[in-house]
């Protein structure tokens, strides 16, 4: 199977599904004469043409209207947001619009739109260009939220979330977009809502998604030379929420950790720790533990977003005290 970078599987994914129908279009900041801010959309306005490959002004608000706007009339828009720290000035047509639109029309108008881009921190970014908002669009009814962590089942995740009726919030990774794997070359789709066990183990469950879940693999794999066994489960989708997997695992395991690149308040992980103790507390032989980034915005220096961020040998510390070790 070939091998491709993982902004390359995204460019795939809106381009196969824009050669079979005419209605999906991209826009946003750079998508065109640039190939995207991140090369994402990299040869799609030389194919379909300044029609459906749109460079926008620095207006979120006004484009993520334009994209509601054309979704009511039957269009299937991608709308690229250069990082989701600028949705932020577009948060009102997606929340009040876009999630809202099927229930004040009385199922009238369904949002096919997607709304994508990269989320969180990447590097000496600092405080405002370093945000994880999945746990916030996930808190608002009437919205999907993924987030992939790989090449592969960001191709399969994101042609899914173009074929849907419902509005998407599609968050990706620039520390990712350059990450290799394995992707097919025939057609596939990877159904949203629908979580994978990266790693079978039997000691201790981990949750967690997207970027962060590689610190996670770092410290399963150094767990195993201890003898400790964890199975990891790649959530891909944060709503819907695949609790069925979790639950299943967390009643086989017995101990849970949750991963998550967000604030501690109110986020993902607070969400799977409540369902959690609601529906296994028996089966629990720990206390749920969480893991998040600091209390703060984050920091610019590299020493402290080293601290700032969740890294694997948190949560080797947090499996071993769910063990007692």
């Amino acid at each position: 199977m070939r091998t491709i970078q993982f902004r390359e599987a995204i460019a795939e994914a809106m381009s196969e599904e824009m050669r079979t129908d005419e209605s999906i279009y991209l826009m946003g900041e750079e998508v065109a004469e640039y190939n995207g801010a991140y090369k994402a959309s990299k040869g799609m306005l030389d194919e379909f043409g300044p029609d459906r490959v749109l460079d926008t002004p620095i207006s979120e608000l006004g484009f993520a209207g334009i994209g509601v706007g054309s979704a009511m009339i039957g269009n299937r828009p991608i709308i690229e947001f250069m990082t989701f720290n600028f949705s932020l000035v577009g948060i009102d047509q997606i929340i009040n619009n876009a999630a809202k639109m099927r229930q004040m029309s009385g199922g009238q108008f369904n949002i096919p739109i997607v709304f994508r881009g990269p989320t969180a921190s990447a590097g000496q970014l600092a405080a405002t260009h370093s945000q994880a908002f999945e746990s916030w669009f996930a808190n608002c009814p009437g919205l999907k939220v993924v987030v992939p962590s790989n090449p592969y089942d960001a191709k399969g995740l994101l042609k899914s979330a173009i074929r849907d009726d419902d509005p998407v919030i599609f968050m990706e990774s620039e520390q990712m977009y350059g990450d290799k794997g394995e992707v097919p070359e025939g057609e596939y789709t990877i159904p949203l809502g629908v979580a994978e066990i990266r790693r079978e183990g039997t000691d201790v469950t981990i949750v967690s998604f997207g970027k962060i879940i590689k610190e996670v693999y770092t410290a399963a794999e150094q767990l195993a030379e201890e003898g400790i066994s964890c199975e990891v489960i790649d959530l891909r989708t944060v709503r819907p929420l695949d609790y069925a997997t979790v639950l299943a695992s967390v009643k086989k395991t017995n101990r849970l950790v949750v991963v998550e690149e967000a604030w501690p308040f109110g986020n993902v992980a607070t969400e799977i720790t409540y369902h959690v103790q609601n529906e296994a507390f028996d089966y629990l032989d720990a206390p749920v533990v969480k893991i998040n980034t600091a209390d703060t915005p984050a920091p610019y220096s590299p020493v402290l977003l080293e601290e700032w961020l969740p890294n694997s040998g948190d949560v080797i510390k947090a499996v071993k005290k769910v063990l007692y070790k």
